[in-house]
């Protein structure tokens, strides 16, 4: 009898605790009851969609993520929600109203507790100018700790070395943190990590001038580099190709010419060849360079008697190269009999010629001829018209070609008029030094 006594007690208390268990209450409720009218006066019908994330209430219980859907008839709408702003986690509700098939209104509720009826005006959640905070405003501050796995994400990316610098390439070095690549602005970055000049073999050396004195007497010219193999050679004199061992012989980077075909005083001298390993290279032939159309077409008309693009050829940074040259021709027509007119061509920044046409002048035309070099430009034109006579010039010019260049076509009348003057055509070729080798 003494042995079966504790076991009843124990038995009726863990019933106990299983009933007071069960019978715990759930968390205290808020209600929100309000009149909706529309902005006629009528009242507004339809349906309001209540979110919410999951949050802890103030009771410490767990109200999980859900939504849900109240009608609102007659304008009436009544609800009863678990209050947010004494949560123990951030939480607020998003509400959409649906009328008519389609959401016309969406605001953000924070319901405090109350025993008495609030209406929506006490719920509504305001900022501290007492502006309204719609739903994609509400912000939550997260700690990362609060991401599943993103502290184990941070912790596996690479992070910045001691000596990490901007505007430079990044290596990742030995220890797995981000370092700047050392070295000068110009060189590359090889695969390790380590820098460098900037090489290939077999390098292409295209368009450069001998150095030596061309006089008619000196025979011996010299090279920047050793043509590699020898026979990549190929010199041009005033753009005919050479022959070695005819017209000249090269030993290492020193060129001597036979007494026979010396340059004379005037002559121009271009080389183009290989430097580097080039055993897996072997090139047959060489095929002459010939002329590429960089632009063309015809330009616009003007009366204005201040100068006027008529038409323009904007050569990009890096096209032309050091021993190229360049075509440009262009035809003015002239509408009218009773007022003169000018024209003027430009190379970037530098003037190739400017004339001052008359009255009678219908058509004038310019030829200009540029030879690239390193610095800029030596250029000379030709221009003339139906009575203008014949100008020749010659000069230079420093704009860069590793830029873009832009030739201008320009035009303006010599006073005011109804009268025009048009770019009727322009071209501008290139003819480049490059020889285009083939296997």
């Amino acid at each position: 009898m003494n042995g079966f006594q504790p076991r009843r007690i124990a038995r009726f208390a863990a019933l106990t605790i299983m009933i007071c268990g069960c019978l715990r209450g759930a968390p205290p409720l808020t209600t929100i009851q309000d009149v909706l009218y529309k902005a006629d006066g009528s009242r507004f019908h339809g349906i309001v969609f209540i979110e919410w994330k999951s949050f802890e209430a103030a009771d410490s219980s767990a109200i999980m993520t859900q939504s849900l859907t109240v009608q609102i008839i007659n304008g009436s709408l009544k609800v009863q929600l678990v209050p947010t702003t004494n949560a123990a986690s951030s939480a607020y509700y998003s509400v959409r109203y649906n009328s008519d098939g389609r959401v016309q209104f969406e605001e953000v509720w924070h319901v405090p507790p109350s025993s008495t009826i609030l209406r929506l005006s006490d719920v509504r959640a305001m900022d501290s100018t007492g502006t309204e905070v719609l739903p994609g405003q509400v912000s939550t501050e997260v700690q990362m700790s609060d991401v599943i796995g993103l502290m184990a994400e941070m912790a596996s990316r690479p992070v910045k070395s001691p000596v990490f610098t901007s505007s430079r390439a990044v290596l990742i070095n030995a220890s797995g943190e981000l370092e700047s690549v050392s070295g000068d602005s110009g060189n590359c970055v090889h695969v390790d990590g380590t820098s460098g000049p900037c090489s290939t073999s077999p390098a292409f050396i295209d368009g450069e001038v001998p150095s030596g004195s061309v006089d008619g007497v000196n025979a011996a010219f010299t090279l920047v580099n050793s043509p590699d193999p020898a026979g990549s050679l190929s010199l041009y004199r005033n753009g005919v190709l050479q022959k070695p061992g005819f017209d000249y012989s090269i030993t290492g980077a020193s060129i001597t010419f036979v007494s026979t075909a010396i340059p004379q005083s005037g002559d121009t001298l271009l080389a183009s060849y290989r430097v580097g390993s080039a055993a897996s290279l072997a090139y047959l032939n060489s095929v002459a360079p010939s002329a590429q159309v960089l632009c063309g077409g015809q330009g616009v008309a003007t009366s204005a008697t201040v100068n006027t693009a008529l038409g323009a050829c904007t050569i990009p940074a890096g096209t032309l190269q050091a021993g190229d040259r360049v075509d440009i021709r262009a035809d003015y027509g002239h509408a009218g009999t009773g007022v003169g007119f000018s024209f003027e061509v430009k190379w970037g920044t530098s003037t190739l010629a400017t004339r001052a046409a008359s009255a009678s002048d219908h058509v004038a035309t310019l030829k200009g001829d540029a030879a690239i070099v390193v610095g800029g430009a030596a250029w000379s034109v030709q221009s003339w018209g139906t009575l203008l006579g014949f100008l020749a010039g010659a000069g230079s010019a420093s704009d860069p070609v590793n830029t873009d260049l832009t030739i201008s076509f320009m035009g303006r009348m010599a006073g005011q008029t109804t009268e025009t003057v048009a770019l009727q055509g322009y071209t501008v070729l290139r003819y480049p030094a490059r020889i285009e080798l083939t296997q």
